[in-house]
C-alpha cells in the first residue's frame, strides 16, 4: 500500500504544479509602485494615445499647408479623333471632316493664392503647437487620475491588512474567553460577543477587499493592461510626500497662468484663428497668380513624319472681389464668433486653473492638520488597545471594552491613512496645477 500512496502523492504534486502554472499563465502578475504606474500610464493610457494621435493629425495638417506654393507637374499622352462635322473658329461648320492627333509632353500648373496660402500656413503652424500643449495637458490629467486611483488602491490594501490583523487578534481573544467560560470564570455571553466581534471585523476585511478589487480593476483599465492582470503593490506603507514648494498667492497664480499647457493651447488657438481671419480681410488685397506651361510633340498620329515640337505658357494675375463679403461680411462674422467663443473658453479655463490651484493648496493645509491629529489619535488608541489586551488576559476587562478599543484603533488608523492619501493626491494636484508636467 505504501508504493501506491507514494504514486498518488507524486501525481498530486504534479497536478498541483500544473494547476499553479496554468493559473499563472491565465492571470498575468504585474508588480507596480507609483513610478511604474505613471510610466505605464504615459505609454499605454488610451486617452493619452488619443491626444497624441490628434497631435500627429495637426502636424500633418501643418505639413499639408506648406504645399500651397509648389507646382503640379504632369506628363503623359493625349489622343484626339474626330469624324463628322466640326465648327471653325469663325463659326463656320465643315462637314465630312476627319481629324486625328497625338500629344506627347510634360508640363506644370501652378497657382499661388498668396492670401490663403500664407495665412493658412501660419495658422496651421500655431494649431499644431496648440495640439502639442493640449496633449501635454491631457496627459497630466490622465496621470493625475492614475495617481488618485493608485493611492486609493494602496489605502484599500492597507485597510484590508489592518482589518485582517484585528480579525486574527479577535479570534485569539475569543479562544481565550472560551477557555475562561469553560473554566467557569466568565459568562457565555462574553464568548458570544467576542465571536460576533471577530465576524464583524472579517466582514469589514471583505469590504476592504472589495475596494481593492474595484480600484485594481480601474488601475488596469487606466494602464490599458490585460483585464486578467493581477496587480501586486510593491509599496507596503503610505507616507506623506512633498513635490512642490509653496509660494505666495500672487506669484502662485502668475506661475500657474503662465505655465499651464491648457492655457498655452487655447492662446495659440486664438492666435491661429486671428491669423486665419485675415483670409477674409487682408488677403482680399493679395492676388492669385496662375502659371501653366508645357513642352511637347504634337501632330498627326497616322503619319510618323508629321510630329513637331510644341510649347505653351499661360499666366494670369487676378484680384477677386467677393461682393458677398463686402455687402454682408458673413465669413468675417463667423470668425469673430469663433474668436469670441475661444476667448470665453480661455476665461473659463483660467478660472478653473485658479480654482484647482487654491483647492489643492487648501487641501494640503487641511490634510497636514488631519495627519497630525490622526497620528496622535492612532498612537493613543494603540496604547489603549495594548493595555486592554493585557487586562483581558487577567480577566479584568469586558469583551465590549475590547471591542470599543479595537474600533477606536482601527478608526484612528484609517483616519491617518485617509489623511495621508488626501495629502499626497493634493500634492500631485498642486504640482500639476502650477504648471508642472508629470
Amino acid at each position: 500500500m505504501k508504493p501506491l500512496k507514494s504514486k498518488f502523492a507524486i501525481l498530486a504534486l504534479f497536478a498541483s504544479i500544473w494547476s499553479s502554472s496554468a493559473i499563472q499563465a491565465q492571470n498575468e502578475i504585474q508588480y507596480i509602485n507609483l513610478e511604474v504606474a505613471l510610466e505605464l500610464g504615459g505609454a499605454n493610457n488610451l486617452t493619452i494615445q488619443q491626444y497624441k494621435y490628434q497631435q500627429k493629425l495637426a502636424s500633418a495638417d501643418q505639413t499639408r499647408s506648406k504645399e500651397w506654393w509648389l507646382p503640379q507637374i504632369y506628363t503623359g499622352t493625349r489622343s484626339h479623333l474626330l469624324a463628322g462635322n466640326a465648327m471653325n473658329a469663325d463659326g463656320a461648320i465643315f462637314t465630312d471632316v476627319e481629324r486625328q492627333s497625338l500629344w506627347l509632353g510634360i508640363g506644370l500648373n501652378a497657382t499661388w493664392d498668396f492670401g490663403n496660402g500664407i495665412f493658412k500656413a501660419n495658422a496651421a503652424r500655431l494649431t499644431s503647437e496648440a495640439a502639442a500643449y493640449k496633449t501635454e495637458a491631457e496627459k497630466n490629467n490622465a496621470l493625475l487620475r492614475i495617481v488618485n486611483i493608485y493611492y486609493d488602491l494602496l489605502a484599500a490594501q492597507l485597510y484590508f491588512t489592518a482589518y485582517e490583523e484585528l480579525a486574527k487578534q479577535a479570534d485569539t481573544i475569543a479562544s481565550q474567553i472560551a477557555i475562561q467560560v469553560n473554566a467557569g470564570m466568565r459568562f457565555e455571553s462574553d464568548e458570544l460577543l467576542a465571536r460576533s466581534n471577530s465576524n464583524h471585523l472579517r466582514v469589514e476585511m471583505l469590504n476592504a477587499q472589495k475596494q481593492v478589487n474595484s480600484k485594481s480593476a480601474s488601475m488596469v483599465r487606466l494602464l490599458n493592461l490585460n483585464p486578467k492582470t493581477n496587480l501586486v503593490l510593491v509599496d507596503s506603507v503610505l507616507v506623506p510626500i512633498l513635490l512642490a514648494i509653496d509660494e505666495k498667492e500672487g506669484a502662485l497664480f502668475d506661475v500657474a497662468y503662465r505655465n499651464r499647457p491648457e492655457l498655452k493651447s487655447i492662446k495659440l488657438e486664438l492666435k491661429s484663428l486671428n491669423i486665419e481671419r485675415k483670409t477674409t480681410t487682408s488677403a482680399l488685397w493679395l492676388p492669385k497668380l496662375r502659371v501653366g506651361a508645357y513642352n511637347s510633340s504634337f501632330g498627326d498620329w497616322m503619319r510618323d513624319d508629321s510630329f513637331s515640337p510644341t510649347s505653351e505658357i499661360n499666366t494670369s494675375l487676378v484680384w477677386k472681389i467677393p461682393m458677398g463679403r463686402i455687402i454682408y461680411g458673413g465669413s468675417v462674422k463667423q470668425f469673430n464668433a469663433r474668436i469670441t467663443l475661444h476667448e470665453n473658453h480661455l476665461a473659463q479655463i483660467t478660472a478653473q486653473v485658479g480654482e484647482q490651484v487654491i483647492t489643492a493648496k487648501k487641501e494640503i493645509k487641511i490634510s497636514k492638520e488631519q495627519m497630525k491629529l490622526a497620528l496622535k489619535g492612532s498612537q493613543l488608541s494603540f496604547n489603549a488597545l495594548r493595555q486592554s489586551l493585557e487586562r483581558q488576559k487577567l480577566g479584568t476587562l469586558r469583551p465590549l471594552d475590547i471591542l470599543q478599543a479595537q474600533e477606536s484603533y482601527i478608526e484612528s488608523k484609517l483616519d491617518y491613512l485617509k489623511a495621508v492619501g488626501s495629502h499626497n493626491k493634493a500634492q500631485y494636484a498642486y504640482y500639476v496645477g502650477i504648471g508642472n508636467s508629470l
